[in-house]
């Protein structure tokens, strides 16, 4: 993890419109914020842009803008910073991180790949910069699909960090993929049983799912795609019910684009909020402010690493 943070205030008074006080900011600094749908509902309403992995990185790689402040993860921030080099990347909280990222440490992960010399890495977006360096492809749960049939079926493939994705990926596509055993807190603790118990209770009810989710839970799925696949099955479909088996930020996002539809955030293993994200949940209205007012934290990358993530990155979106 790569960034430096210049001293802040211990108190710092805060405006009494803090809306206000951001878009002031914005039309001064020159600056765009992206933000994920896991994100709070006030850091969402704020954004320039919401979306997936793979929508966020293509704003990123087309702005115009001096200053990118992102509203989501670590990797979403370092992944902005590798398509604008000479651009200030802030992320509100730096302690955002990735419990899926945290699951590839650099060194074994480099272990893993020189143990495997002919495989070509197909990594997920949802990891470090030093694992997207290492990386021939990067892809997004949106997109993972349609990459790996893009490759030659001759051609041996490591696909990186989550295994659930990744599953996913080898059932839709046929291919024999070399998987990476990592997961994500959030999309494991959603409970098959509390699901079956809630389709009893509302069986007019669609579930919707993330392919992160374990294969107990896809397997009840009417619907299996990326954040932004599931928002907009959710227009599309007859349906007036949905169970979202997702990190529930993406329903305000739902709720607002289809104020006449019911939707019941799936269930986590125990009764915790163990199905919100705790990582995205560290971004607020009053950090995303700090941020912009003292242009800190700001990403920072050594310019090898930034380099060798970009290829892959590129050739993703390019494939794309």
């Amino acid at each position: 993890m790569f960034a430096t943070v210049l001293p802040q205030p211990v108190t710092t008074p805060f405006p009494d419109d803090l809306f206000s006080a951001v878009t002031k900011l914005k039309r001064e600094l020159n600056a765009v914020i992206l933000a994920h749908y896991y994100q709070d509902p006030d850091i969402q309403d704020i954004a320039d842009y919401i979306g997936d992995s793979l929508g966020l990185s293509r704003q990123a790689a087309q702005t115009n803008a001096d200053v990118i402040v992102f509203a989501g993860v670590h990797f979403m921030a370092e992944t902005a910073k590798i398509l604008n080099p000479d651009k200030l990347v802030l992320l509100p909280d730096l302690n955002a991180g990735c419990s899926l990222a945290d699951t590839c440490p650099p060194a074994e992960f480099a272990a893993f790949k020189a143990a495997r010399p002919d495989h070509l890495v197909i990594s997920y977006i949802n990891c470090s910069a030093q694992i997207k360096a290492m990386s021939d492809i990067i892809c997004t749960s949106s997109n993972a699909v349609k990459i790996v049939s893009q490759i030659p079926a001759e051609q041996p493939l490591i696909f990186a960090p989550d295994r659930n994705l990744g599953r996913y990926v080898m059932q839709q596509t046929g291919r024999e993929l070399v998987l990476w055993q990592g997961s994500c807190i959030v999309h494991e603790t959603f409970s098959e049983k509390k699901i079956v118990q809630l389709q009893t209770h509302h069986p007019e009810a669609e579930v919707i799912a993330h392919p992160e989710c374990e294969e107990s839970v896809l397997r009840h799925a009417n619907f299996i795609g990326s954040t932004t696949a599931l928002l907009k099955y959710c227009l599309t479909s007859d349906s007036q019910s949905f169970i979202v088996a997702t990190e529930p930020g993406i329903i305000h996002q739902m709720r607002k684009d289809a104020p006449h539809k019911q939707f019941i955030p799936a269930p986590a293993l125990n009764n915790c909020n163990c199905n919100k994200c705790p990582y995205m949940r560290l971004n607020t209205l009053e950090k995303l402010y700090l941020a912009m007012k003292h242009k800190s934290p700001e990403i920072i990358l050594p310019e090898a690493i930034r380099a060798a993530a970009f290829r892959p990155i590129q050739r993703m979106l390019d494939l794309s």
